[in-house]
C-alpha cells in the first residue's frame, strides 16, 4: 500500500472552514460517521506501528510543515511516551528526521540546537525573543560580528522545545532559562497579552498560555507579570461562562496550536480554544485551584457554574466534543474541553462511555486518529486522541497532567 493510501491529505489538519454549513458531508477526507472504526477497543499497538513509522519516515504531505518540525517531534515524542515507549524514541539529524539509529541525547543535542541566544546581555533589553526557532529554515545564521540579523524564535516553539526536553528527562537547567524569560518579558503588552514573537503578531489568549506553560516548565515566574496577565484572561469571558481568545469575541474550545505557525494555528488558534487557553493559565498561575467548582462563587474570580454549563452543552449527541456552538464534534476537542472539566473538578459529568465511543470511531485502522469519524489519520489529532484516551484513564497509558497537556510524571519532572 502506497504512503498516499495510508495517509492522504490528513496533514491539512484544519483547512475547511470552520464557519461552513455542517450539514456538507462530502468534504473531502471525511465519511459518514456511521462507518464503524477499526475496532471497538483502544489499538495501542497500531499506535504504536502509527508513531514509529511516523519518526522514522514522515510522509511527503508534511513538507509543508517542515517550519513547525518541533511541533511535529513534540507530538510523537510525547504521543510515545503517553503509549510507554519513551525508551525507544530517537531522533536523527537528517532530512527524513526521524530515524531508530539515535539516542535521547541526541533529541536533547537536536531540540537545544535551535535555542537562539543574545550577543550580550544588553542586547536582553532591545526588545528581542531568544526562545527557540521551530525549525532550520527559520533559524538564520549570526553575522561576522556575532549578532542574529534574523531572530524568529517564537513562543509556541518554545513550548513544543520544553515539553519535548521534559518527556526526555532532559535537566531543563542547563537551559540558558534567564536569557529566554529575561527576553520573554519583552512579548507581553500592556494589557496583560503576549505576541508570539518580537516582530509581530496576534495578541490573544493562545500565547498567554504558551508563556504560562513555559514558566512553569523552567520553574521561574520572572518571565511574565501574573496579574497582568490574569487581568486578560479575566477580561476575555463571555456572557456564556466560555472564553474567546480576545475580550469579547465569541468563546470556544480552539486553542491555536500555532505552536509555531500551524500548532499555534492549531493548538492556540481553534483547537483547543480559548477556554482551554484560559483555565489552564489561571491554574498554572496559582489563581484558581481543582476545588473551584467546590467553593463559594462569590469569592471566585470567574463564574465556575457559568464555565462548567457552557463546557458540559460541548459534548454532543454523538458522544464527541464540539469547539463552538452548531460544531462539529472533533477528537481533539476531547483534550480541550475535557481538560477544563478536569482542572475545574466538571468531569465527572462526562458521558465518557459516549466519549470514548465516539473517539473510537474515529481511531484508524492505520493506527492514529483523524479528525472525524472515517478520515484519515493525522499527527495532531493522534496526539491529541491519546492525550483523551489518556484523561478516560485507559490502561497502558501514561497519565495526564491537564495543565500542560503533557504526562503527568513528565510534568512533575518524575
Amino acid at each position: 500500500m502506497s504512503e498516499t493510501d495510508v495517509h492522504g491529505e490528513a496533514v491539512d489538519w484544519e483547512s475547511e472552514d470552520e464557519d461552513s454549513d455542517d450539514s456538507e458531508e462530502q468534504e473531502e477526507g471525511y465519511t459518514s460517521p456511521s462507518q464503524p472504526p477499526s475496532s471497538w477497543n483502544f489499538d495501542k499497538d497500531r499506535h504504536l506501528v502509527y508513531l514509529q513509522m511516523m519518526y522514522e519516515l514522515l510522509p511527503h504531505h508534511y513538507q509543508s510543515q517542515e517550519i513547525n518540525r518541533l511541533t511535529l517531534a513534540h507530538f510523537i515524542i510525547s504521543g510515545l511516551h503517553f503509549l510507554g515507549a519513551t525508551d525507544r524514541v530517537r531522533l536523527s539529524l537528517c532530512f527524513s528526521l526521524f530515524s531508530v539509529s539515535v539516542d535521547k541525547d541526541v533529541v536533547a543535542k537536536w531540540v537545544l540546537s535551535f535555542q537562539a541566544f543574545p550577543s550580550n546581555r544588553a542586547s536582553l533589553k532591545e526588545g528581542e525573543f531568544y526562545g527557540f526557532y521551530g525549525s532550520r529554515s527559520s533559524q538564520f545564521p549570526i553575522d561576522e560580528n556575532g549578532d542574529l540579523t534574523h531572530n524568529n524564535s517564537h513562543l509556541a516553539s518554545t513550548y513544543c522545545a520544553l515539553a519535548i526536553l521534559k518527556v526526555i528527562g532532559h535537566d531543563l537547567s542547563t537551559i540558558d532559562s534567564e536569557s529566554l524569560l529575561l527576553s520573554m518579558k519583552n512579548l507581553q503588552q500592556d494589557d496583560g497579552s503576549f505576541m508570539p514573537t518580537h516582530t509581530g503578531g496576534e495578541t490573544d489568549l493562545r500565547f498567554v498560555y504558551c508563556a504560562a506553560a513555559i514558566c512553569d516548565m523552567l520553574g521561574d515566574w520572572s518571565g511574565m507579570d501574573k496579574e497582568k496577565a490574569k487581568n486578560y484572561i479575566l477580561n476575555c469571558q463571555s456572557y456564556d461562562g466560555g472564553f474567546g481568545l480576545i475580550p469579547g469575541s465569541e468563546s470556544h474550545a480552539r486553542i491555536l496550536c500555532e505552536l509555531a505557525d500551524k500548532i499555534v494555528t492549531e493548538l492556540v488558534t481553534k483547537d483547543g480554544g480559548g477556554t482551554y487557553c484560559a483555565i489552564a493559565s489561571l491554574r498554572l498561575m496559582g489563581f484558581i485551584g481543582a476545588d473551584l467548582l467546590s467553593n463559594d462563587s462569590s469569592s471566585s474570580i470567574l463564574d465556575p457554574s457559568l464555565l462548567l454549563n457552557w463546557s458540559l452543552q460541548r459534548q454532543a449527541s454523538d458522544g464527541g466534543f464540539q469547539g463552538r456552538t452548531n460544531k462539529r464534534s472533533d477528537t481533539c476537542y476531547a483534550f480541550w474541553i475535557g481538560a477544563v472539566l478536569k482542572l475545574i473538578g466538571g468531569d465527572a459529568f462526562i458521558d465518557k462511555i459516549a466519549l470514548r465511543q465516539f473517539l473510537l470511531s474515529c481511531q484508524s485502522k492505520y493506527g492514529g486518529f483523524s479528525k472525524y469519524p472515517g478520515a484519515l489519520p493525522d499527527l495532531y489529532h493522534s496526539y491529541y486522541g491519546y492525550t483523551a484516551f489518556s484523561f478516560l484513564e485507559e490502561p497502558g497509558l501514561s497519565p495526564l497532567c491537564p495543565e500542560l497537556g503533557l504526562p503527568l510524571l513528565t510534568a512533575l519532572g518524575i
